[in-house]
Parts: C-alpha cells; sequence; structure tokens
C-alpha cells in the first residue's frame, strides 16, 4: 500500500469551466493563433470551457501574480479543473506564493508537466493527486489534429476516469514547427519511429501511486528543499523524464545516481522513465543514428544506476509522458501499475 494518502478529485463534466493558466512561462503572448486554436479544439473535444487568469498571455508576470492566478483558480467553486498552458524555467519562485490551504481545501484535477513539476510537487504534498502531462500550447494547439493517445488520456484526466493501458503510438517528435510559422497551425512536426520500450528489474506487478516528474526541475525542488519525506515515497512509482534542453547522460547519471544516495531509489518500487528528446529547437538536429545513440545511453545509464541502488524495482523505459509528442498525461499521486511480466503499464484515471 501507498504510504501517503490521497483525498478523492472529482471529475469535470462537459459544459463545466476550467482555468487555463501560466504559472511557469506565458507561452500564449508568442502565439495567440496557436493559443486560440488550442482552446477551441479543448472545448471541442471535452464539452469544457476554458477561463483565462490575467497572466494567462502575460510574458514576464511576476511570481507573485502567477501564484495568485493558481491560488484564483482553486479557489473558483466554479472552476472545475485547472490545466497549464506550457512549462518553463522558474516555477520554484512562484511556490512560495501560492496559499497551500486553499489548494488542500479545493481539490481538482491540474493538468501540466515540465516544470509545473514544482505544482505537482506541492500537490502531492498536500495529499492532492494530479496528472503530469498536457500542454495547451504544444499538445492541443499545434499540428493538423489531436494525437489519439493525447486526446484518450486528456479525457481519462479530465471527465472520464477509468482504467488505460498505455500503449505506444509507434512515432514520436522533439519538436513541432515554431510557433512563429504558419505550418505550427497545420503541421505535426519531423517524425520518426519510436523503439520498444525496456524493461528492467525483475517480472514483478508494482501496483502504488506516482511521484516525480522532469529531473532537473526535481532538482530545483531538491535544493529548495521541498522534495517529499521519504517515508512518504515508501513503495511509491518514481517518474522521470528529461526536459527539452536534452541534457546527455552524463547529466542525466548524475542526477539519477543524486536520487540514489538520497535514498529515493532504495524506497520506490518501480520507475517509469519517459521518451527523451535529444534535439533542440531551432538548432541542428542530429543525424537519426546519433539520435538513437543519445537516446540508448540515456536509458542504459538509467537501467544501471536504478539497478545499482534498488534490484528490486520494475523499471520501464521509454513511455511517450514527457517531452516528446505525442505525449500520455498520466497519474502524479494516482495509482499506475507496472507489470515486468507482462510489460504492461495501466493508469488509473
Amino acid at each position: 500500500m501507498d504510504a501517503k494518502s490521497f483525498q478523492p478529485v472529482p471529475k469535470a463534466c462537459s459544459g463545466d469551466r476550467v482555468a487555463v493558466i501560466s504559472p511557469a512561462s506565458a507561452a500564449p503572448a508568442i502565439s495567440p493563433a496557436l493559443h486560440e486554436q488550442a482552446m477551441r479544439r479543448l472545448t471541442e473535444a471535452t464539452g469544457l470551457i476554458p477561463v483565462e487568469y490575467p497572466t494567462t498571455r502575460q510574458l514576464g508576470a511576476s511570481a507573485e501574480a502567477r501564484a495568485a492566478d493558481v491560488t484564483a483558480a482553486f479557489a473558483d467553486p466554479d472552476i472545475r479543473a485547472v490545466l497549464a498552458t506550457i512549462g518553463g524555467d522558474d516555477q520554484v519562485t512562484v511556490i512560495p506564493h501560492i496559499d497551500a490551504a486553499v489548494l488542500a481545501g479545493n481539490p481538482k484535477p491540474f493538468l501540466g508537466y515540465s516544470d509545473n513539476t514544482n505544482l505537482h510537487n506541492l500537490l502531492w504534498d498536500l495529499g492532492v493527486s494530479s496528472f503530469y502531462g498536457g500542454s495547451t500550447q504544444v499538445h492541443l494547439g499545434p499540428g493538423p489534429y489531436l494525437d489519439d493517445i493525447h486526446l484518450r488520456s486528456l479525457r481519462a484526466a479530465l471527465l472520464d476516469g477509468g482504467t488505460v493501458e498505455l500503449t505506444d503510438p509507434g512515432e514520436s517528435e522533439d519538436y513541432g514547427h515554431p510557433w512563429d510559422e504558419p505550418p505550427a497551425l497545420t503541421e505535426f512536426g519531423a517524425r520518426e519511429a519510436t523503439e520498444p520500450w525496456t524493461w528492467g528489474g525483475p517480472g514483478a506487478v508494482v501496483s502504488e501511486r506516482s511521484w516525480g516528474g522532469c529531473i532537473e526541475v526535481i532538482d530545483q525542488i531538491a535544493l529548495a528543499g521541498r522534495l517529499p519525506a521519504l517515508s512518504d515515497l515508501e513503495n511509491a512509482i518514481l517518474l522521470l523524464e528529461t526536459g527539452g534542453e536534452a541534457p546527455p547522460a552524463v547529466q542525466v547519471k548524475r542526477w539519477v545516481r543524486a536520487l540514489g544516495e538520497r535514498g529515493v531509489l532504495e524506497v520506490v518500487s518501480g520507475v517509469l522513465v519517459a521518451r527523451p528528446p535529444v534535439s533542440e529547437l531551432r538548432a541542428t538536429v542530429p543525424p537519426a543514428a546519433e539520435r538513437a545513440r543519445l537516446r540508448a545511453a540515456q536509458r542504459d545509464t538509467i537501467l544501471e544506476h536504478v539497478a545499482r541502488y534498488n534490484p528490486a524495482a520494475v523499471v520501464c523505459v521509454g513511455v511517450p509522458f514527457g517531452h516528446t509528442r505525442p505525449q500520455w498525461i498520466i497519474p502524479h499521486g494516482g495509482l499506475i501499475t507496472l507489470d515486468g511480466a507482462r510489460q504492461t503499464v495501466v493508469c488509473e484515471y
């Protein structure tokens, strides 16, 4: 059983209002057309009505102003869920200004990834589960349509609940077109075939609550003194993914090793690792063979270090829940089952 108790988080219904906020970066200010297409698609796909807050489109908004939007979104009883427009870099400065008591007293689904690991961690500490993934500016607005796996998990997280077995979509892109270019509204980015997921550890079944997120942000959370107690992480499923700066395997090794030295790897029962981006936006894209090598290097160092600190942990590497697209939205603080024998990943929404 999980070592931390969580309160129920009610689902929204078609016709409900949901907050769309920018607690990290205000991507909608960079491309309003992409944002507005995302808002239309959100309503078409879910029946939910998006409500923007003062800093949703405000570049350079202060940490205090962004925190006020987070608090207001959770405080409003007419708002039934909260969606982040995108990640960013400095949400660690926003967290101290959020009224945590309001979030704890008004649990509702929160969706976000990357820098939003900070807010997921705060909700976890309050006993409120959330959903890792989802960016209106990256996964709803761009391209000709919504990816099937993203749509299925979006609806499961916000509306339908239920149990979903994650599958591989068979293709992946690190980035789409730059938002200021017209093709961003109508075309996907360059996609390539995916590799099979890699499993490590025993052929056992572990079904526990999840915690984690973007490992670069976990590093900031640790330095800020905000990591959960090891006792709260006992038997958890650790979620790990790397961000858009495509850190090399040597840096990922250091982060994972530090989690081992802190005791996190030792107490968890499983580790779920995302397919990593290995190219950067507007940079020269490495050749296909080099991209495959970079992904394999990160995979191998994570498997090596998890096995060193906890050989009993069930590990799955390559699931698309991080910075690549298509993307699954997955539970954070909710139940995930890793079956090392059948090699399946099942999420409770």
